[in-house]
């Protein structure tokens, strides 16, 4: 689980990146889940965007693709959903 104060930082490093992912009309599956895990191991955070189409509600998707692919959820804002999950090989962000 994240600090107010992690989540601050991981927010921050996020505002600038572009959504990797969009969940549509077929929702989350799990070659989503398996992909986002793979993408978070690359990158530690990430964008999703939930598109207007998406039969299920943004908090589903994102507790759905958080537990698939055991990262934490930074922020839910609008329809982006911001992931992380600290990597094991290449570790890029320090957290606090």
């Amino acid at each position: 689980m994240l600090t107010g104060k992690q989540k601050r930082l991981l927010r921050s490093k996020a505002h600038h990146l572009n959504p990797i992912f969009q969940v549509g009309k077929g929702g989350v599956n799990e070659n989503m889940i398996k992909q986002v895990g793979e993408a978070l191991e690359a990158r530690e955070l990430l964008k999703v965007s939930v598109l207007q189409n998406c039969e299920e509600d943004r908090d589903t998707v994102a507790q759905q693709l958080s537990e698939g692919a055991k990262a934490d959820v930074v922020q839910i804002i609008g329809n982006i959903i911001v992931l992380y999950k600290e990597s094991k090989e290449n570790k890029q962000i320090n957290l606090p």
